[in-house]
C-alpha cells in the first residue's frame, strides 16, 4: 500500500520537472502540508500543458491511478481532493478547460474526476 509519506514521490516522478518545486516544498515543510505541495503540483501541470501541451499527462495519469489503487484511505483521498480538485480549480481560475487534463484520466482517477463535477454542480448521490 502506498502511504502518506510516498504520495509526492509518486507524482513527482511521473513529472520531473516539478522535482524542483518539490524540493523547495521538502525544505521548507519536510514531507508535511501535503494539500499545499498538491496545488503547487496542479498549477505546475497548467504550466506544463501551457509549455509543452498534453504529452506528459499519460504518465500522470497513470501516477495518479496507482494513488487511488494501491493507496492507503488518506493518499486516495488525497488524489482526488488534493490534486484532482486542485487541477479543476487552479485550471479554471486560469482559464483554461480542466477536461484537458481530466481526459487521461484512468478508470479510478476519472470516476473521481467525475464525482468531484457532480459534487460541485450539486448533483452528488446523498
Amino acid at each position: 500500500m502506498i502511504e502518506k509519506s510516498g504520495a509526492m514521490e509518486i507524482l513527482v516522478a511521473s513529472c520531473p520537472s516539478f522535482q524542483s518545486k518539490w524540493a523547495s516544498h521538502l525544505a521548507e515543510w519536510g514531507n508535511d502540508v501535503l494539500y499545499s505541495a498538491a496545488g503547487d503540483f496542479a498549477s505546475h501541470l497548467l504550466d506544463v500543458y501551457r509549455a509543452n501541451g498534453e504529452t506528459s499527462f499519460p504518465k500522470i495519469a497513470v501516477a495518479i491511478e496507482r494513488l487511488m489503487t494501491e493507496g492507503v484511505p488518506w493518499v486516495r483521498e488525497f488524489a482526488a481532493v488534493g490534486v484532482l480538485e486542485g487541477v479543476q480549480n487552479c485550471w479554471l481560475n486560469h482559464g483554461e478547460d480542466p477536461e484537458i487534463f481530466g481526459a487521461h484520466l484512468l478508470p479510478k482517477g476519472r470516476q473521481s474526476w467525475e464525482a468531484l463535477n457532480a459534487f460541485w454542480l450539486g448533483s452528488e448521490k446523498k
